[in-house]
């Protein structure tokens, strides 16, 4: 997931959105073509209308669906790129008008909202031959999966991992990634005793409102943010997994990182800046936040720095990550949407995805990964390998309200700074995620 798009699209904006929409659009058109998906090669003299997002796929690769498309089919494509700011208003009021576009790039995580009102195209039916024996990426055909039906084609992926700074790794005597959890606290542990004088210094940068890192902790316990359907949600956060989580996340943060870090979030200060400055040997972060750090401190170059996929706390292989990325959907009023699910599956396909590969962006299944990985730098790989273990906020309608309200930041922060006990964080965590979701 790119920058921009976290500054272009808040969850304020996106629950204003999702409200515009329950107000406005009733069904959306959506209950007489929601099922029934199915795909279609009858294009001669027919033109489908894509938007596509500004900074997802690149035109060489958009170019080479289009061609694809067009010898299959014989119909034509528009492109109509569109930007982030002010774009989940220009969805939400195409899907209610009877002038749609045939395909949309949308944010993994807004597919509830727009599935939720009827305006898309439920494409169950035909999940299997768009995955095409592959394993689509979890953080991406979740949130693509509302009650049980899918509306999403998985398009591209982003994902955190650690970003650690190799030469400060070297000075405490460490010359190679972790790959487990002890090897990663014994690193650390090493590091923390070389820079004990410095109470600024963070063996791991991890401040405590941070919950898109913290929240692994909880996934790799086995818990949940929230688990239900419709208007009957629970949180997840006091369940036995969730404290388990929530403990463990509490000792690895007050270990590791700064005290004064325990009530900050990223921002202030800019946990990249505070890397590049030497303040912390490692963080958590987006695969794009490499070329920030790069930026923010012109010794450093990329190779100086190295990525890791987060181990797992609880067992082998690596923490569940929260999947940033792109799906495909079908507006349900599309006039063409055989021809669109058959331009969406070219773009899922394993030749296509590994333009998308090339282009240096996640590919949407772990087979297309797993092929991709050889020609991906060794210290740009954390990412790509993170992305295979990946998940996704809660698919309800309301979930934008909680981000927006902080009650995600409050509870691990709180959880951090002790301010309260864990159990009691976690209740009242949950108590407000409950109220929230089911909220008509």
């Amino acid at each position: 997931m790119h920058k921009s798009r976290f500054m272009a699209i808040g969850a304020v904006g996106i629950a204003a959105a999702i409200a515009l929409t329950a107000c406005s659009s009733g069904n959306g058109g959506g209950s007489g073509k929601s099922t029934g998906a199915a795909f279609s090669t009858d294009g001669k003299g027919k033109t489908i209308d894509v938007w596509s997002m500004n900074g997802d796929l690149p035109t060489n690769v958009l170019n080479a669906i289009n061609a694809e498309f067009t010898k299959e089919t014989g119909a034509k494509v528009k492109i109509e790129t569109q930007q982030w700011n002010g774009i989940v208003t220009k969805v939400t009021t195409a899907l209610a008008s009877n002038n749609v576009p045939d395909l949309i790039d949308v944010g993994n995580t807004q597919i509830t909202g727009y599935a939720a009102t009827g305006g898309l195209l439920d494409i169950t039916a035909v999940n299997d031959q768009l995955r095409a024996g592959r394993t689509w990426l979890g953080g991406l055909i979740d949130p693509a999966t509302v009650d049980g039906k899918i509306y999403g084609v998985p398009e591209l992926a982003g994902a955190r991992s650690v970003i650690y700074n190799k030469t400060i790794w070297a000075a405490a005597g460490i010359t190679s990634a972790p790959t487990t959890y002890a090897e990663l606290t014994a690193d650390l542990d090493k590091i923390k005793a070389k820079h004990a004088g410095d109470p600024n210094f963070s063996a791991f940068y991890l401040p405590g409102q941070y919950w898109y890192d913290g929240v692994q902790w909880v996934f790799d316990a086995g818990g949940k943010i929230a688990t239900g359907s419709g208007t009957n949600w629970q949180g997840g956060f006091s369940s036995a997994q969730g404290i388990q989580g929530l403990n463990a996340f509490k000792t690895f943060q007050n270990t590791y990182s700064s005290v004064a870090s325990r009530t900050l979030n990223t921002d202030k200060p800019d946990q990249d800046q505070l890397f590049a400055d030497g303040k912390a040997a490692a963080i958590q972060g987006n695969g794009w936040e490499t070329g920030v750090i790069t930026g923010d401190n012109k010794k450093l170059v990329a190779d100086d720095l190295g990525t890791f996929a987060f181990p797992s706390a609880s067992g082998t292989g690596t923490q569940p990550v929260l999947l940033g990325g792109s799906d495909w959907v079908v507006p349900a009023k599309s006039t063409n949407q055989g021809l669109a699910l058959t331009w969406a599956k070219i773009a899922a396909s394993a030749t296509i995805q590994a333009q998308v590969a090339a282009a240096g962006l996640i590919p949407v299944t772990n087979e297309d990964v797993d092929a991709a990985l050889p020609n991906v730098p060794a210290n740009a790989q954390g990412p790509w390998i993170a992305a295979k273990n990946s998940t996704s906020t809660p698919s309800a309608v309301n979930w934008a309200t909680v981000e927006s309200d902080l009650t995600m930041e409050t509870l691990f922060s709180t959880v951090a700074s002790g301010s309260k006990s864990v159990q009691d964080a976690a209740s009242a965590a949950d108590s407000t995620i409950a109220a929230t979701l089911n909220k008509q």
